[in-house]
């Protein structure tokens, strides 16, 4: 399924949970998948003895992709045609996130019909952890 121009308007949103009570072994396969063995990821000894932080912590990427399963599910599959995003927080083993993208700009480009979106991603305390933009193509 894919948006319709015709049935969305500036300022509507999509919200959806990301994830509830992120695992470690969520984070350990995380780095597996992306082969991203950095040991802050990984290694609660290190993180906490050597880098001095409270335990191992997600990959910021790790959030981005949960995040653009959320743009994937709005927009349809094949659809985005760009994203980026700032990682403003950091995501604990623990934590909930929760998502929402909003339409800042509905536009026609060489022909295409475009939706521009804003993102954020807040954990379970509403600290904003991530906020990016995304385009994508939509439908008549």
């Amino acid at each position: 399924m894919a948006l319709k121009q015709s049935e969305i308007k500036v300022g509507d949103t999509y919200s959806e949970r990301l994830v509830e009570d992120l695992k470690r072994t969520q984070i350990v396969q995380y780095a597996g998948a992306s082969g991203d063995y950095n040991p802050l990821h990984t290694d609660e000894v290190f993180t906490t003895e050597v880098a001095g932080y409270p335990s191992v912590f997600a990959h910021g990427m790790l959030t981005m992709g949960m995040t653009g399963k959320l743009l994937t599910n709005y927009v349809g599959d094949g659809r985005l045609t760009k994203y980026g995003v700032r990682f403003t927080s950091q995501v604990w083993p623990g934590d909930t996130l929760d998502s929402t993208a909003t339409i800042e700009a509905i536009r026609d480009e060489d022909g295409e019909q475009l939706v521009d979106l804003s993102v954020q991603t807040v954990n379970q305390e509403g600290r904003v952890v991530l906020s990016g933009t995304a385009t994508a193509r939509i439908d008549d």
